[in-house]
């Protein structure tokens, strides 16, 4: 960091400090600022606001709320622009621009004059790109989200996205309902502003980024509508100003401790698989290496205790009202690294003797001794099919899956498994084994293909779940038995480009195993699947496939991370 602080930080070279300070006061007095104003510290505020992303929608009220939060502690509010992901109307994904939006905002917390950055996301991809940037950039930053949607309502059931949109949906591929009533339910699955509210990756990272100690208490969970979220939008600018005076920057807060606290809390609320990904990749930039292992010990330590879909019933809303995330911390608290650091100057232990520990009148949050779900809401995954590893949300999964052998059916790419899939001469039961891939982060991007829809045939007859395997990833919304981020890739040369439809595979949950069941002389004679790849030609899609690391790794790109 430099040592000027204010407008007088990061000057424009033109090599002529003073006159670099005078043309600054010319242009920011074009702007309305006079002399006072530009002693004042100054808060960096990043505004991912976009019609692409409707999540984002409230996000200028939200931003209002900050810069109110700054002035009144004595700080002068600059709001700047990034690239804003917004999943649903991006092509083909936005994991592919993740490290975009990382390396972008990274350079901007690095070129222009703040003393400490609010950073304000939502949307999937938003939150670990701005938290990656913050942990290399490494100013003081402080994270706040829009917050979730309310729910809906269609018929008297309570609806939201977007576990709903995949279980309506399925509903509607297998004639459950008409056209008609897909129509209604299409009105009512995001009712308001705000990120999904079911446990998806949105929501994940959201209570993820409070367990690691980057955002205030409650953050993750107030709702996008509600005064709640405004008044933390006030606390976080004040908060922002404060972190100036005392510069605490994140490499200063997180610590193996931080990972630690977050992996739990990532098991309790049986959070999107996602988050392993984006938790690995915020821990290398620091030069902290998280393995799968560790997911998996963790993991297997930990009950699920929040009740929220697609593990539960219940969503995000319910679970601010039962206290949020520092109830969650207060009943997760023997197993919790109490000495972690936090962006508030206390300890996660400080922060959790002022939460409520009467909780004994709301079901959303469970205690350890009554648990929604028992340890191990997910799980590492090693064997002849992934030899470095996969990943499977078994509290999202059916049960009857988790020791399953059946015979592949493979899928060379999303293109294929779309103009496939409802086939019926392929004459797939719900025993087989659905292998798609060509969909890890070189080939394709890492797209959210792999809990591939059940074919429409078996969906008429009830069929609600089957074994799904690709070296993809699932919405945190998803729900199955998909198995994810098989390792390495098939465009990597991994044995997934091996499978042929018929070989056995075998998965084995308590054993954490995943297998191809074919000897190994006929792999060897074998050729691998024709490897794909996403825009090798030109520009960021090039710089991306030429360096982007595999799953187990965070997917980041390999010149970015600080090991």
């Amino acid at each position: 960091m430099t040592d000027q602080k204010g407008f007088a930080g990061r000057l424009t070279s033109y090599g002529d400090p003073g006159f670099s300070k005078y043309l600054r006061r010319a242009f920011l007095s074009s702007a309305g600022y006079d002399a006072e104003d530009l002693e004042r510290p100054i808060v960096g505020i990043l505004n991912t606001t976009s019609d692409y992303t409707t999540c984002h929608r409230d996000m200028p009220q939200l931003i209002e709320a900050v810069k109110r939060g700054v002035l009144e502690a004595g700080g002068l509010p600059f709001v700047f622009s990034a690239m804003s992901l917004g999943e649903i109307l991006t092509n083909p994904t936005t994991m592919l621009f993740r490290n975009l939006m990382a390396m972008e905002v990274e350079e901007q917390l690095g070129n222009q004059p703040m003393d400490s950055v609010v950073l304000l996301g939502g949307c999937d991809k938003t939150v670990p790109a701005e938290l990656m940037a913050a942990v290399s950039s490494d100013i003081p930053s402080i994270a706040l989200v829009v917050g979730p949607m309310m729910t809906g309502n269609w018929r008297g059931e309570r609806l939201g996205a977007c576990t709903d949109c995949r279980r309506m949906w399925a509903d509607y591929r297998g004639a459950g309902l008409d056209a008609e009533e897909i129509a209604e339910v299409t009105q009512q699955l995001c009712p308001t502003s705000g990120t999904c509210m079911v446990m998806g990756t949105a929501s994940t990272m959201a209570c993820v980024t409070e367990a690691l100690g980057l955002m205030l208490p409650t953050g993750a969970t107030a709702p996008a509508v509600s005064s709640d979220r405004l008044r933390l939008g006030v606390r976080t600018g004040r908060e922002a100003v404060r972190l100036i005076g005392d510069p605490v920057t994140p490499r200063e807060i997180l610590s193996e401790d931080s990972f630690h606290n977050a992996m739990t809390v990532l098991s309790a609320i049986g959070g999107s698989t996602n988050a392993i990904i984006h938790l690995t990749a915020i821990a290398r930039r620091m030069g902290i290496r998280l393995t799968l292992e560790d997911f998996d010990r963790v993991s297997a330590a930990t009950p699920l205790l929040v009740d929220c879909k697609p593990a539960g019933k219940g969503y995000l809303p319910d679970m601010h009202i039962a206290g949020g995330v520092p109830a969650l911390l207060a009943e997760l608290k023997p197993l919790l690294r109490l000495d972690a650091k936090t962006v508030t100057g206390k300890t996660l232990g400080e922060l959790i003797e002022t939460a409520t520990n009467d909780t004994r009148w709301q079901t959303t949050i469970r205690t350890l001794e009554d648990p929604l779900g028992d340890p191990g809401a997910l799980v590492a995954l090693k064997g002849s099919l992934a030899p470095e590893g996969a990943v499977l949300k078994v509290a999202a999964a059916s049960g009857r899956f988790n020791t399953h052998r059946g015979p592949a059916a493979v899928f060379d790419s999303q293109e294929d498994l779309e103009a496939r899939i409802d086939d019926e001469s392929l004459g797939l039961t719900e025993n087989h084994v659905i292998v798609l891939r060509n969909i890890g982060p070189a080939a394709a991007g890492m797209p959210e293909a792999g809990s591939a829809p059940i074919p429409q045939y078996l969906a008429r007859q009830g069929v609600r779940d089957m074994v799904r395997i690709s070296d993809g990833r699932m919405s945190g919304t998803s729900y199955g038995t998909v198995v994810l981020h098989v390792a390495p890739e098939s465009s990597k040369g991994g044995p997934l480009s091996l499978v042929r439809d018929g070989d056995l595979i075998e998965l084995d949950v308590e054993r954490r195993v995943l297998d191809l069941l074919v000897d190994e002389q006929e792999l060897a004679r074998r050729t691998p699947s024709e490897p794909r790849a996403i825009g090798r030609e030109r520009g960021y899609r090039k710089l991306y496939h030429d360096n982007v690391l595999q799953a187990p790794e965070g997917a980041d790109l390999g010149f970015l991370v600080a090991d």
